[in-house]
């Protein structure tokens, strides 16, 4: 199954590259492909608890799902990964 999901705190290719590399380290997720301009992520996954690990992560990672509370730390938590995402280029 394939979807698009559109994140908040998406700013730069530092946080795509962490976005990216960080999903690709889930079992049998395939197919990440961040959009700045859009704002989204696709990813390709086997199962429905494959998305919920997805989105769960990504709300760990600082970028919960448009549509979702997005905190204070939420965003902090974006910066410092956009920051790590940047250095580890």
């Amino acid at each position: 199954m394939t979807t698009t999901l559109s994140i908040q705190n998406l700013k730069c290719g530092g946080c795509a590259h962490t976005i990216t590399q960080q999903l690709r380290a889930i079992e049998l997720l395939q197919n990440v492909i961040v959009d700045l301009q859009q704002g989204t992520v696709s990813v390709t996954y086997q199962n429905e608890s494959d998305l919920e690990n997805i989105t769960q992560k990504l709300k760990k990672m600082g970028y919960p799902v448009r549509g979702e509370a997005n905190t204070l730390s939420d965003q902090a938590h974006s910066l410092v990964r956009c920051v790590m995402g940047k250095l580890s280029r």
